[in-house]
């Protein structure tokens, strides 16, 4: 008798034998499968069926999987797991920010996919549940002109625009806030965000910070959030104001 929910998975991958394969493994763990071979049908998948899992080769015909993390983020908080090629680091750096919770590189193991969709499940699930628990007051931070939402990952500023962050922007800037003051180096960011899957590198680290800069509307030159601690890191400089 079955005491958990059976959750789903959408494969999106042009190659029919990976696809199968990668089919079978999920259905032999009580997953409910859906496959596409194309954007196309993966959007139309995606419309229609509540999914739990996106597991989606980058390189597929029509638009890109870059382009369907972008739209199924704007649309609801499925996780994403992105399939890249070894030599495609910028497409792994720029799927993340965007907005994918993880990345294998082929060749694969179907069970270690198995396995990451598992524990992104679980923590996805802790995520709502932990989400939940924290009262609307409890849920923002502010700093100069800005006020972070905590459940809803996103930016507020004082004319009320609201910037959405990428789970691992968000990671990031919750590190520095949260260690305010203190110049962290690239090891202790990526420390910080290892209960992942994913292990960012010196390039991601800098490249979110680049990102997120951006979003603050923070000038390198002449910071007001974010400085860099030459030869060791970030340190973030603003006044942070609790609820």
């Amino acid at each position: 008798m079955k005491t958990n929910p059976q959750h789903s998975v959408l494969i999106v991958e042009d190659e029919p034998a990976s696809l199968n394969l990668l089919a079978s493994y999920f259905m032999a763990e009580d997953y409910i499968v859906y496959k596409a071979s194309s954007s196309d049908k993966a959007e139309k998948i995606f419309a229609k069926n509540k999914i739990d899992i996106v597991l989606m080769d980058i390189k597929i015909p029509g638009r890109t999987g870059l382009e369907l993390t972008r739209e199924f983020r704007s649309q609801s908080n499925v996780g994403i797991i992105l399939v890249t090629k070894k030599d495609e680091d910028i497409d792994k750096i720029v799927g993340l920010e965007i907005g994918a919770d993880d990345y294998v590189t082929k060749p694969y193991n179907p069970r270690e996919l198995t396995i990451r969709a598992r524990n992104l499940i679980e923590r996805l699930k802790n995520r709502s549940n932990n989400e939940r628990e924290i009262s609307d007051a409890q849920k923002e931070i502010g700093f100069g002109n800005w006020r972070l939402h905590i459940g809803k990952r996103l930016l507020r500023n004082t004319a009320n625009v609201e910037t959405r962050l990428t789970e691992g922007e968000f990671q990031l800037l919750s590190v520095l806030i949260q260690n305010k003051g203190e110049a962290l180096n690239r090891d202790q960011l990526m420390n910080h965000m290892k209960h992942r899957d994913w292990y960012p590198t010196d390039r991601t680290i800098d490249v979110m910070i680049a990102r997120v800069r951006k979003k603050l509307g923070d000038d390198r030159s002449n910071p007001k959030y974010i400085s860099t601690a030459h030869g060791t890191g970030y340190i973030f400089i603003a006044d942070v104001l609790s609820p």
